[in-house]
């Protein structure tokens, strides 16, 4: 995928409107919360503070 110029296009590069992305955040604030709360989360938060705190 090209524009008028022949450089490729970063498929990434979208413009949604605020809107949009507010939707999607409220969708996806209380998934985020759920996984963190759930023994798994807790399981892979330990395990990134973990390697945060050897990065330090």
């Amino acid at each position: 995928m090209a524009d008028k110029d022949n450089k490729p296009k970063n498929p990434y590069d979208v413009e949604l409107p605020q809107s949009v992305i507010e939707s999607f955040a409220c969708f996806l604030l209380p998934e985020i919360r759920k996984f963190y709360a759930s023994e798994e989360g807790q399981r892979e938060f330990g395990k990134w503070e973990q390697e945060h705190q050897k990065s330090k």
